[in-house]
């Protein structure tokens, strides 16, 4: 099993590891079914594996593990760059398409508010959350929110995403070993993190 994850992490410094997960990353705002998180994280177990990690060494490969962070969050920020502009191009066909959906009339209402007031926690949790980036990416632009209140939320949400995603791979694999069962348990992290944030902003009305 240990053999198996070397022979991946040898491959993490090949420029095409990163270019696989940028494209799942930018993607998934539009298919939220490409498992865009389980590949950071499978990689950045690799990437630990590689390193000597799990044996307690100094890490040699760090600027991996970087690069991969910067790739996933680079990668998040634009493919959300590309919904919001689309969204917001998108005229009054992509309105009465939104306007028929009740999640998406709920979350552009929610989104404004929390804009409005000057805040986008709901940005940075709908990063986590099942299908939460399409839909406040596209909320976004729909409705015409300025980008310079948008981006900087949308940002922050992807860093934050791809370093919580990073480390649960590498550090998994420092205290599991660099075996499935931490990519196993990092995995479940973040579906948990997922539910979480769904939850949370399922609450938000109810508090308001």
């Amino acid at each position: 099993m240990l053999e198996g994850f070397e022979d991946v992490g040898s491959l993490t410094a090949s420029p095409w590891i990163y270019a696989v997960v940028g494209l799942s990353v930018l993607l998934d705002v539009f298919l939220p079914v490409l498992p865009s998180g389980v590949l950071v994280i499978m990689a950045a177990t690799a990437a630990a594996a590689g390193s000597g990690a799990a044996t307690g060494r100094v890490p040699g490969e760090v600027p991996d593990i970087l690069a991969l962070t910067l790739c996933a969050a680079t990668a998040s920020v634009l493919g959300d760059l590309v919904a919001y502009r689309l969204a917001r191009r998108g005229g009054a066909r992509l309105d009465r398409a939104i306007a028929r959906s009740r999640r998406l009339t709920a979350a552009q209402e929610r989104l404004g508010t929390a804009l409005a007031r000057g805040g986008g926690a709901l940005v940075v949790l709908a990063r986590f959350a099942p299908a939460g980036r399409s839909v406040v990416s596209l909320g976004a632009g729909a409705t015409h929110r300025s980008a310079r209140d948008f981006l900087p939320w949308s940002a922050l949400a992807g860093l934050t995403w791809a370093i919580y995603s990073v480390a649960l791979g590498y550090f998994g694999a420092q205290w599991l070993g660099p075996t499935w069962l931490a990519t196993g348990v990092s995995v479940a992290a973040l579906f948990g993190a997922g539910a979480l944030a769904t939850y949370l902003m399922r609450r938000k009305p109810a508090q308001g």
